[in-house]
């Protein structure tokens, strides 16, 4: 089951994160997500603006959590590249899972297809298993984003509506 996140969910939440982060340096991705990132407050600010998620297993616990965000990112608003549709877009931000559970970005995916036409989504260029995740789902690579403190990001997108 995959629900919008609650205050209540927030130490699991960053559990979660901190095991995203172990996984990610022992694959060789070494750079995504230091010092501190994400912070607990962007995580609580995220939860009362009703745009982080969680994944919960069968038994009632968190495995997963991601954010949705509607609307313009201005991140994504300069590319290398070229995006192939300029509808109005839902972005996924902050994936991380546990581990406890496979198929995690693919019910994501399924989520957030089920209610947006057009998804945008962007992972460090280290980090291997989310590009063959999002590509497996559909996205389409569409060129080089830049974080607020300049970091590149590889830029993906899924369209319902565009054929690319």
């Amino acid at each position: 089951m995959i629900r919008r996140a609650v205050m209540s969910d927030i130490d699991a939440i960053m559990d979660i994160y901190d095991i995203a982060k172990a996984f990610m340096r022992k694959n060789g991705n070494l750079t995504q997500w230091c010092g501190g990132y994400p912070y607990r407050s962007l995580v609580a600010e995220d939860i009362e603006n009703g745009n982080m998620h969680v994944v919960v297993t069968d038994e009632n616990s968190v495995c997963a959590c991601f954010g949705l965000f509607v609307g313009n990112d201005p991140t994504y608003d300069y590319i290398d590249g070229k995006w192939g549709d300029d509808s109005p877009y839902c972005a996924i931000h902050r994936v991380a899972s546990d581990g406890r559970e496979k198929g995690i970005f693919r019910r994501i995916f399924d989520y957030a297809a089920k209610r947006y036409d057009h998804l945008r989504i962007d992972t460090h260029e280290d980090n291997i298993p989310m590009q063959k995740a999002v590509t497996n789902c559909g996205f389409r690579y569409r060129g080089i984003i830049y974080l607020e403190d300049k970091s590149p990001r590889l830029a993906y997108e899924w369209s319902r509506l565009t054929v690319f």
